[in-house]
């Protein structure tokens, strides 16, 4: 999943950014002012946005109205400074989806913004299940047949992301555009080089019965496309 924060404190910024990298294991991208952040989040397809309402430039509420009138959908989560319940009254008149008023517990951040983006997918369970495959995305234990384990970082970033659009053709575009930020490198081959280590990993033998390959169109997770 990829996160945009948008907060003018650039030591927060970086702490909550680190924070959703570690322990969420989302692709997070960073703007210090509200005309960059602005621009960054109607031009790029994120999973959820951070916005905090006091930004240089222009003020995180203008950048929410500005969103949803262009029918942006993504997630918004509020960071605020301000105490006033009219802040938070006008945020969720122009559309924001949660808030957190400063400071804030860095646990419950993470809990909301996992809970914000299932709900953004149809996925309000913390437990993703595809057939015989689950997801916990509190633990990031994943469950096949029967047998737990936990996968390596990129692996399971792909595959939590085709489960929450599982049922769905995903194309490689897609992808990459939601699991890597603007600082990541990126190879032609990378998303196929996953998709052969989570095969191999649980569903090794063709003809695959897990994650489906569309030649020209991308990947589906679940069986078996039409």
């Amino acid at each position: 999943m990829r996160v945009l924060i948008v907060e003018d404190e650039v030591r927060l910024a970086r702490n909550i950014a680190s924070v959703l990298a570690e322990v969420a294991g989302f692709a997070v991208d960073l703007s210090h002012e509200g005309e960059d952040g602005q621009h960054m989040a109607m031009t790029n397809p994120y999973d959820l946005i951070i916005l905090d309402l006091m930004l240089p430039k222009v003020d995180g509420l203008a950048i929410l109205g500005r969103l949803r009138s262009r029918e942006v959908l993504t997630p918004v989560l509020i960071l605020t400074a301000r105490d006033g319940a009219g802040d938070v009254v006008r945020g969720l008149d122009l559309g924001c989806d949660d808030y957190l008023t400063k400071p804030f517990d860095m646990g419950e951040l993470v809990a909301r913004c996992k809970a914000l983006i299932r709900r953004a997918h149809g996925r309000p369970s913390p437990v993703l299940r595809v057939g015989p495959l689950s997801i916990n995305t509190h633990t990031r234990q994943v469950t096949f047949k029967g047998k737990s384990s936990f996968l390596p970082a990129m692996e399971y970033r792909l595959l939590e992301y085709l489960a929450m659009r599982a049922n769905q053709v995903v194309s490689q575009a897609d992808i990459l555009d939601h699991l890597y930020d603007f600082n990541s490198e990126r190879f032609s081959n990378v998303v196929a080089v996953y998709i052969s280590a989570l095969r191999r990993r649980f569903d090794p033998k063709p003809p695959h019965t897990l994650i489906h390959t569309l030649r020209g169109h991308g990947y589906l997770l679940g069986g078996p496309p039409s």
